[in-house]
């Protein structure tokens, strides 16, 4: 008998496992998958780690949360600065200056105010009702047939007038020369990948691979005194309301005989015809030298059961789903919910260490009274 059977290693069965193991309680960790770290787990091949589940930057404005992951692992000075593909042509993301120049050749932050208020009163775009119509408010047309559009379909295969406006409202637009993606003071990726992070949150603790929850449940929850689920909500209650929606990814890797494939860490691709997002070249992420590379293309496709579910869809439908499936787990005394699919929201990673750290504080807290 444990204290807590934890489900999932991921980012947040793992530091939720390390803060409860320093507070003298007893965790396991299972994962169904034969490999710790969930999505953020990188492998090193060729002496290039490897983002096997697409890329993935930490960045955060909050210091406890830098210095706390920069406690397991150092932390390199990686800056997220994506390109754009678009009929043989470059440009720099997010959009700012440098994508203006590069669209319009203007030099001048007025000027390119100008041509996009131009573009959105021709639009005559007054009160945004999805995302085609949010977007050409926020950059104009230019931009959004060429940068967004195409890019964003794919994304979610569906047409952008069927898409709501909030999943396009956090692009960032800046009128100066910065192609820093991020706002967020601390910015990296840990030194030698995520791996090495996720394996220092769960040194001394008890982890089993290649394990399925689901395989024997009455087996597991019989075997601790709590259960710490971090995975699929609906799954948990056996999609007996029915099933919740995710986009998913199909991932095509390989090794190149070059040095230096595209010259960047990501370049997104925005014609529609081309039928991947983006190209990961994976050293670029820690400013590899090796003398070969390796790329990743990345391909959005709907989500069915046995895929790997990445994105929630958090459209009215769904919500209303989850909301009845959050109500059930919040009346389980003896299970904590916790992460991206437990939660049904999306999460950066900053935000699933601070909402594991929390739940693991609650918990002390709880014992305390």
């Amino acid at each position: 008998m444990v204290d807590y059977l934890i489900v999932g290693s991921g980012l947040f069965g793992a530091v939720f496992a390390r803060e409860m193991t320093n507070n003298g309680y007893k965790c396991q960790v299972i994962d169904k998958r034969n490999h710790i770290g969930g999505n953020v787990f990188t492998e090193n091949v060729s002496g290039i780690n490897v983002h096997k589940y697409g890329a993935h930057i930490f960045h955060t404005n909050d210091k406890e949360i830098w210095d706390y992951v920069n406690s397991f692992v150092e932390f390199n000075r990686f800056t997220l600065s994506p390109i754009a593909y678009f009929e043989g042509k470059l440009y720099n993301l997010p959009f700012n200056m440098n994508t203006f120049y590069q669209m319009w050749g203007v030099t001048k932050p007025e000027q390119a105010k100008e041509i996009i208020q131009s573009q959105v009163i021709n639009a005559g775009i007054v009160s945004p009702g999805n995302l085609e119509e949010q977007a050409i408010s926020m950059v104009g047309t230019d931009i959004y047939f060429k940068l967004i559009k195409g890019y964003t379909e794919k994304q979610w295969g569906r047409d952008c007038r069927d898409l709501p406006t909030f999943i396009i409202k956090r692009l960032p637009i800046r009128f100066t020369f910065d192609n820093n993606y991020f706002n967020d003071k601390y910015q990296g990726i840990p030194i030698g990948g995520y791996t090495q992070l996720i394996e220092k949150l769960l040194e001394g603790i008890e982890v089993k691979l290649s394990v399925d929850f689901f395989s024997d449940r009455a087996f597991f929850e019989s075997s601790a005194r709590q259960v710490v689920f971090s995975g699929k909500l609906d799954e948990f209650f056996g999609y007996d309301a029915g099933y919740l929606e995710y986009r998913s990814l199909r991932f095509e890797t390989e090794e190149l005989g070059v040095q230096n494939f595209q010259g960047n860490a990501v370049v997104n691709y925005t014609e529609k015809e081309i039928p991947y997002t983006r190209i990961l070249e994976h050293k670029h992420f820690e400013f590899g030298t090796q003398p070969t590379t390796i790329i990743t293309r990345e391909y959005s496709q709907e989500w069915n059961k046995g895929n790997e579910p990445y994105y929630p869809i958090n459209d009215v439908k769904n919500e209303k789903l989850a909301s009845l499936y959050k109500e059930r787990a919040e009346n389980l005394p003896n299970v904590i919910f916790g992460g991206r699919l437990a939660e049904y929201r999306y999460y950066d990673m900053h935000q699933i260490v601070a909402s594991a750290k929390k739940k693991a504080k609650d918990e002390l807290v709880k014992f305390k009274a």
